[in-house]
């Protein structure tokens, strides 16, 4: 599904990826840590197409095709997903209103037609229970003065109307409670599917409880320089990351 071979990225001239090998699967879950400042939000925002990296690489494809070749919207459209760790507020536009543009567009891009008024709110409807998420809230303008689980909560709300193919979730546990983590963490469980995949990337073993990977891998300084399965996660929240970075020699 997703394959990265060689991938340097860069910022004002500043290298912050510098050699990423990395390869996603249909049905996997991927989990990537790190220490803050190691480039797990770049590698998000590099496969996602933020324009202001400088990308290299051997090879950045997405089913195939190269991600280098699309927009950020193409991207959208073939089904990659990026859920924010701080996301934005759009003050003036609803939530019910943004989704359904966004629906239609990908349903269009597809060559189908349009949902109509009723297919679209009940789809809405029943979108909205994967993660609690109040009905009323999709009359509000987009994250405006939502809380920062209801933030959340809304990301994965979109994901699950959209249904795309691959989801990158960045930090998505960020700012939550207990109870907000369960309910954002378990929406992305019941979203999963032998067809898709997740990258979740997240400073805590306490996500990975509900959001179970398949892959844990650690990035330090711009490259992954270990890779395990979920007890590596485990491991990590012990011990730290010292133990792999004492031992790491570029």
């Amino acid at each position: 599904m997703l394959k990265i071979k060689n991938l340097h990225a860069s910022v004002d001239g500043k290298e912050i990826l510098r050699g990423i090998d990395f390869e996603v699967k249909a049905g996997e879950v991927h989990a990537i840590m790190g220490p803050n400042g190691s480039g797990k939000s770049t590698l998000a925002s590099v496969i996602a197409g933020n324009s202001k990296f400088e990308v290299e690489a051997d090879e950045l494809s997405f089913e195939g095709e190269d991600l280098r070749e699309m927009s950020i919207e193409e991207r959208a459209r073939k089904g990659l997903f990026l859920g924010f760790q701080y996301p934005v507020e759009i003050p003036g536009v609803t939530m019910a209103n943004f989704m359904k543009i966004a629906v239609n567009e990908q349903r269009k891009s597809r060559g189908e037609e349009p949902l109509t008024a009723a297919e679209f709110l009940k789809m809405m409807r029943e979108k909205a229970k994967v993660v609690e998420l109040d009905p009323k809230m999709t009359s509000r303008a987009v994250n405006e003065g939502f809380s920062g689980g209801e933030k959340k909560k809304n990301e994965i709300f979109q994901m699950a109307m959209l249904d795309p193919k691959l989801a990158i979730l960045d930090e998505t546990d960020s700012g939550l409670d207990i109870d907000a983590l369960r309910i954002v963490a378990t929406g992305v469980t019941k979203l999963h599917t032998p067809q898709n995949a997740t990258v979740v990337i997240t400073h805590y073993q306490r996500l990975l409880d509900y959001i179970v990977p398949d892959f844990v891998h650690v990035l330090y300084k711009g490259k992954i320089i270990y890779s395990g399965d979920k007890s590596l996660a485990l491991k990590l929240e012990q011990e730290g990351y010292d133990w792999l970075i004492n031992d790491y020699k570029e």
